[in-house]
């Protein structure tokens, strides 16, 4: 599974966090998820856990810009 694998150093390196960091934000250990990248095998629990990681920060961006429209908004009438 080379996919999986890439999953885990691409989220690392695009959120710029250690395995440990995104370990505690999805609940494994930094051995985990280094053992799941260095073997080539993601279980499929571990590969959802980042993919809802990965769509919460991207709802929480998405809330944030809707808060700022709300105070400019707000601002405006």
């Amino acid at each position: 599974m080379k996919d999986s694998e890439n999953l885990i150093k691409k989220t690392c390196k695009e959120l710029g966090l250690t395995y440990r960091e995104l370990g505690s934000c999805i609940g494994y250990s930094e051995s985990a998820l280094n053992n799941a990248a260095r073997q080539d095998k993601i279980s499929e629990p571990l590969s959802f856990a980042i993919a809802l990681y990965l769509e919460n920060l991207k709802l929480k961006e998405e809330l944030e810009d809707f808060r700022t429209l709300k105070k400019i908004l707000a601002k405006t009438l």
